[in-house]
């Protein structure tokens, strides 16, 4: 038995969990409180993708193929290949049997349909790709043969990251789901409310917490607390989550509580406290106790309570997110090869944690900045967060961290990189930034050191004017320079593309266009996606938007409220640009297609670009700044050197020599200095070698070898000094 029962619904991610409930059980361990986290959508996966599950739903029903399509016809006809090969498929993306991979890249294992004609199309793509990768591909591609069969069959509303998303999609009216909700079970619900029935008789939760992140988690949601009503009805149950705290800020339709006692908005440590606290008191009166931004039902009226003095948690009282409870090891892990950044997100298991809550920048006008989860910015101490990573190592067995920040920043991504590094922990990690000026040569190749593979960060539209009009604090010659700096030292970078901004015009959309690909032709960028732009509610532009000129078209908002519908002044559609810009872009990140004409993308006429040619080449020919900042911390990453002294003479004249030898990983490098600048540079180092909890800054360099030699300049800009800072001489 266990007080709280906490569910992510069907579906989210397939190779790892959403992190909201691991979030939540961290923070209820620090409060003693006995909860039990469950994944209801791997769950549901799992028993839907298997040997029993597979013969359900070929004997689910009679088919009848006549008009349908013939690649359905050839599944069900190879359906006991898919019944035999199932179990094993499902393995070898838990990582169970990689030597079946072999097998499977052979193409005579798996049955296959329509999905993998693309692969006639996508062959040359695999030259990069290994063997075990190539292999999850094709697994991949075979469980969206089945999808595609369950979808046309089974049930329309599946899909492997979603269910029924449509219905929680700007559902600024309750009632279509509503309705949906009085129909009978569909074939996904039994398998849910099976699994979920299970559960709720061992754990005898008195709460539920139902976390919905997205909206093809919301049906689900409202399916699970529905059945828990009806079988369960002294079980109290609260919804939180991503959807909530963006849609349902504007609750009015008291149906909703049939479902759900509470609704709670925001960071849910303290709200779910309080709501714990009157369930647990088995008060009956609502009115008389305090909630903090949780939605209830009082005198059947939807009632917003905030009547709480308590402050919220800082994030250094939370505790660290807890994955116990959850199958860590049945997770599956696909490619669908078309993005590499999106392969981060399907393949790989990753504990997820954040550097900091909020956002340091909050100024993007299409971002819901007026939102606590953005607006309210605060990092927390690297040291604290280190300890976290160490305990989740400790948990899960797993050394991947995914930081899930709005906007990691720079500063305190340095100090936990030093941390890691101090630590010597073996990490490998990646997050969301912004493409700004802090990020130099030398902390990229700190976060390199540290276990940093990629970062995403927003380009968005490519256009100087838009860019400051969206306030995003960054140009494109900078964004061409971090860009630099990341790819040069070992860090994959992906770039969130944006068309349709409001006042973007057909010749900034090709100019955009142009400057992407210019970014991909030069190698400082290997993945992107472009999605076209949409306007929400808690947005500068939702909020103001005759400033930006635009029309919103609204609606009586009873239940959900994010995303509007608007008209441009412009009156240009933008949406026509989809195709074309997705095409080239595909092509661009497999190296191809630089010398296109951009009009070949598009089946209609272009404007030419205005944008030269060799302008990214420009920007990343700009010299380095090489001077430095009095306060600037210098680093030493590398290892200590071999010393060797020997005499050099020239013109009758002989001095002191010390040769340094350097072993790195993939090379060995050889400085000779005068043995006084050798013998203080070795000192140097030792001192401010990660071992060394403070770092000298340039200043106290410059004092230190002044106290004997003259000219640090000199010595400083040196080629010893120069090739040094390539072996990991760091200015922070």
């Amino acid at each position: 038995m266990k007080d709280i029962l906490l569910i992510t619904p069907p579906f989210t991610q397939l190779n790892t969990p959403y992190p909201a409930t691991a979030y939540l059980k961290g923070f209820l361990n620090t409060k003693s409180i006995d909860s039990f986290q469950m994944d209801l959508g791997i769950e549901v996966i799992l028993e839907l993708f298997s040997k029993k599950g597979l013969e359900s739903i070929f004997n689910a029903k009679t088919f009848n193929f006549e008009g349908q399509k013939t690649n359905l016809q050839r599944i069900y006809s190879l359906k006991h290949e898919y019944i035999k090969t199932i179990d094993a498929a499902i393995a070898f993306l838990q990582g169970k049997n990689p030597s079946l991979a072999r097998q499977i890249c052979s193409r005579n294992f798996l049955p296959e349909a329509s999905r993998f004609q693309q692969l006639d199309d996508m062959e040359w793509a695999f030259g990069t790709m290994g063997m075990q990768d190539k292999a999850k591909h094709f697994v991949t591609l075979y469980l969206e043969d089945l999808s595609d069969f369950i979808v046309e069959n089974i049930d329309e509303n599946f899909g492997f990251s979603r269910y029924a998303e449509r219905l929680g999609r700007s559902a600024n009216s309750f009632d279509e789901l509503y309705a949906k909700l009085q129909d009978d079970f569909t074939y996904i619900d039994k398998i849910t409310l099976a699994i979920l029935k299970e559960r709720i008789e061992a754990i005898q939760p008195k709460l539920v917490l139902i976390s919905v992140p997205f909206p093809g988690n919301l049906y689900s949601a409202f399916r699970c607390a529905q059945w828990i009503k009806k079988h369960f009805p002294n079980i109290k149950i609260s919804l939180g989550g991503g959807f909530p705290n963006t849609e349902l800020r504007s609750l009015k339709d008291q149906r909703v509580f049939e479902f759900f006692d509470f609704i709670t908005l925001d960071d849910g440590e303290l709200p779910v406290e309080l709501v714990y606290d009157f369930v647990k008191s088995n008060k009956v009166e609502i009115s008389t106790n305090e909630f903090k931004r949780t939605f209830v039902l009082e005198n059947n009226q939807v009632v917003y309570k905030n009547n709480s003095i308590k402050n919220d948690y800082k994030q250094s009282e939370v505790g660290t997110p807890d994955y116990s409870d959850l199958l860590l090891d049945k997770y599956i892990s696909v490619i669908e090869i078309a993005n590499p950044m999106h392969s981060l997100w399907s393949d790989g298991r990753w504990n997820k944690l954040t550097m900091a809550h909020g956002c340091y920048w909050g100024k993007c006008t299409f971002c819901d900045i007026s939102l606590d989860y953005i607006k309210l910015y605060e990092p927390i101490a690297a040291k604290i967060l280190v300890d976290r990573m160490e305990e989740l190592i400790a948990q899960t067995g797993e050394n991947g961290f995914h930081f899930v920040d709005e906007a990691a920043p720079p500063a305190l991504m340095r100090e936990v990189a030093l941390e890691i590094i101090r630590r010597k922990l073996v990490i490998t990690w990646w997050t969301n930034i912004r493409f700004e000026k802090s990020f130099t040569r030398d902390l990229c190749v700190l976060l390199k050191e540290s276990g940093c593979i990629a970062v995403s960060g927003g380009l968005e539209v490519a256009s100087d004017r838009l860019l400051a009009l969206i306030k995003k604090g960054v140009t494109v010659e900078q964004v061409a320079i971090v860009t630099r700096n990341l790819t040069e030292s070992g860090i994959m970078v992906h770039a969130y593309l944006m068309y349709g901004f409001p006042t973007q015009t057909i010749q900034e959309t090709v100019d955009s266009l142009e400057l992407v690909r210019q970014l991909f032709e030069t190698g400082v960028l290997q993945s992107g996606f472009w999605h076209q732009f949409a306007m929400t509610a808690h947005s500068p532009i939702g909020m103001y938007p005759e400033e930006f000129g635009v029309l919103p078209q609204t609606n009586e908002i009873t239940f959900a409220n994010n995303d509007i519908d608007f008209k441009d002044k412009s009156g240009i559609n933008h949406e026509k640009f989809s195709f074309g810009l997705k095409k080239s872009l595909f092509n661009f990140m497999h190296g191809i297609g630089f010398d296109f004409e951009l009009q070949e993308w598009f089946d209609f006429k272009i404007p030419r670009t205005k944008i030269d040619p060799h302008f990214i080449v420009s920007c990343l020919e700009k010299e380095n700044n090489f001077s430095v900042k009095p306060t600037s911390k210098i680093i030493w990453i590398g290892g200590k050197p071999i010393s060797k002294h020997f005499i050099k003479t020239k013109k009758g004249t002989t001095w002191q020599m010390t040769s340094l030898t350097f072993h790195q990983k993939t090379e060995t490098v050889e400085l000779n200095l005068e043995t006084n600048k050798a013998t203080w540079l070795l000192d140097i180092l030792e001192k401010i070698s990660l071992e060394n909890i403070t770092p000298m800054t340039y200043s106290q360099l410059k004092t230190d070898f002044e106290t004997t030699m003259e000219d640090f300049e000199l010595f400083w800009y040196s080629k010893q000094i120069i090739t040094l800072r390539d072996l990991g001489l760091l200015v922070l």
